[in-house]
C-alpha cells in the first residue's frame, strides 16, 4: 500500500490498485456514469459528442465506458468507437463481432489438444520369445 495524490482532486489517499483516484472521486465518476446511462435510455440515438456536452463529461470518459462494455451505443457511428483490429465502427467493447470470432477461434486452435497418432501395430517377433522344451 502506498500513499499517493489523487489524479482528479490532488488529495492524498492510500492506493491499493486500479485507477489512481480517491474514493470520493470514484463516487463522483460513478454518479456521472449513472447520469449518462439514464440520458442514453431517454436519447438512444445521441452521438458521443452530444452525450458529453449534455452531461458535462469528457468524450474520453464516455469512450472508456464503452470500451469497458459498461455502455452500449444504439448504433455504430464513425465518431464513436472503432474496432481496434479492423477499424470498423462498433457499439461497445474493443473489437467488432467478426474480429471477436477470429480471436476466439485463434485461442481455440492454440489450446487445442494435439491429436495422438496411432502407433502402427508391430509384427510379432518369435525370435525374442521364451521357449520351453518338453522331454517327453
Amino acid at each position: 500500500m502506498e500513499i499517493i495524490n489523487c489524479r482528479e482532486c490532488g488529495r492524498l489517499f492510500n492506493y491499493l490498485s486500479g485507477p489512481r483516484i480517491c474514493d470520493d472521486c470514484k463516487k463522483k465518476i460513478e454518479e456521472k456514469f449513472q447520469e449518462v446511462k439514464d440520458y442514453l435510455e431517454k436519447n438512444p440515438n445521441a452521438s458521443v459528442d452530444k452525450i458529453a456536452t449534455e452531461n458535462d463529461v469528457t468524450v474520453k470518459q464516455i469512450k472508456q465506458w464503452i470500451r469497458e462494455e459498461r455502455l452500449i451505443l444504439s448504433s455504430p457511428s464513425p465518431d464513436g468507437i472503432l474496432c481496434e483490429k479492423c477499424g470498423k465502427p462498433i457499439c461497445t467493447g474493443k473489437l467488432c463481432d467478426d474480429c471477436k470470432k477470429e480471436v476466439a477461434n485463434g485461442f481455440q486452435e492454440a489450446f487445442k489438444k494435439p491429436e495422438v497418432a496411432a502407433e502402427p501395430k508391430r509384427k510379432k517377433d518369435n525370435k525374442n520369445r521364451m521357449r520351453f522344451l518338453d522331454n517327453k
